[in-house]
């Protein structure tokens, strides 16, 4: 037992000399509380619901109000006007909206001559979530838009909400397939990358370097590079197996992978980049281990990967514009759920490179030379 109580005391003194570990060890179940108790379950508000008005009457008149009302009292959605259905369905296509409500041009007749009227939503039915939010609010607002009717008479005069899908039904499992594979690059960026480098740094294999005349800048970039190699494989791993277990329509269409490759490989540097920055001034060999599930709480679930951002309260959705994670995830399920063009990912993927060369340039910075 003397033995045993050495080995217990010599575990002490070593968590004793390390502060912070202590403190994320104490604060980390308290943070998880908030940012969990947050990420799920919330309020979803303030989506963007373009509106379509093909009928200008004043029935058309006071169901728009009606929007700008829900807008101003339960704020579910903000109504942006839209000249044609067109223009609105690209808009959604591209993420620009979450939905879109369009009147037919026949709507005033309709709904004077009770010959039953109709409007629809159009939603992106890829976000469920958000897709349920929008189409109950809808039929909130049509049920408050129509009088009591007692008529028993065949031909309803209420107005008929039509739900109109862009996309095929998508299930959960594929929405949390774009959060998995950017996990993936996470986890193989923290434990192959930063990890291991902390790892050989407290052992010395490090001291090898500074004696040989390669450049800081050179440096840092074969850790990034080496390690945004080994983070796309694990991403491509993931989303081979991942695409096969969702389901996904498709999965493997030559442009759509291109496409995905290049928001894989690009997430690769902007997370290893980040990593060598955190990690290349530290010494303690237990504090990348701690600070994995710090990252881990702070980036994965404020990113949208889980529940959607709009029902986050304010201190989180400021997590989630800094945060990487938010722009990779975005990325990612725009291709697969949607399988659209750069031109719906274009600032996700300008966001990661700036993003990249900002924590490149401050670690190279940060790099010491000396022991």
């Amino acid at each position: 037992m003397e033995r045993t109580f050495a080995i217990v005391e010599r575990e002490m003194r070593r968590f004793r000399r390390s502060p912070m570990l202590i403190v994320m060890s104490l604060v980390m179940p308290i943070v998880q509380l908030l940012v969990l108790g947050y990420a799920f379950g919330g309020t979803v508000k303030n989506l963007k619901l373009g509106v379509v008005d093909q009928d200008r009457g004043m029935p058309a008149v006071r169901m728009r109000e009606l929007a700008g009302a829900v807008s101003s009292n339960a704020k579910t959605f903000v109504p942006m006007a839209y000249p044609d259905l067109g223009t609105a369905v690209t808009a959604l296509r591209n993420g620009e909206l979450n939905g879109v409500l369009a009147i037919p041009p026949d709507f005033s007749r309709r709904v004077l001559s009770k010959d039953d009227p109709h409007v629809a939503i159009i939603e992106d039915n890829t976000d469920g979530f958000v897709a349920g939010t929008m189409a109950a609010t809808a039929s909130g607002m049509i049920t408050a838009y129509d009088m009591p009717e007692t008529s028993t008479r065949r031909i309803s005069g209420s107005t008929t909400l039509d739900v109109v899908e862009v996309y095929p039904y998508v299930p959960y499992i594929q929405y949390l397939l774009s959060g998995s594979i950017v996990m993936s690059i996470f986890m193989m960026v923290m434990i192959g990358g930063g990890i291991i480098f902390i790892d050989d740094k407290s052992r010395g294999l490090h001291e090898g370097y500074l004696v040989t005349p390669i450049t800081k800048l050179e440096l840092v970039l074969g850790f990034t590079i080496s390690g945004a190699i080994k983070a796309v494989i694990a991403a491509v791993v993931v989303v081979t197996i991942g695409s096969v277990i969702a389901g996904v329509p498709n999965a493997f269409e030559p442009l759509r992978l291109m496409r995905l490759m290049i928001v894989v490989v690009i997430t690769s540097m902007a997370l290893v980049s980040m990593m060598f920055l955190l990690m290349v001034r530290m010494n303690d060999p237990l504090l990348p281990r701690a600070l994995f599930g710090v990252l881990n709480t702070f980036l994965y679930f404020p990113s949208g990967a889980v529940y959607p951002q709009q029902a986050f309260p304010g201190w989180m959705k400021v997590i989630a514009v800094l945060d990487p994670f938010t722009y990779a995830v975005h990325a990612i399920k725009c291709l697969i759920l949607k399988n659209t063009g750069f031109g719906a990912i274009g600032y996700d993927l300008l966001y990661l490179s700036i993003f990249t060369v900002v924590c490149m340039t401050a670690a190279t910075y940060l790099f010491k030379r000396t022991l």
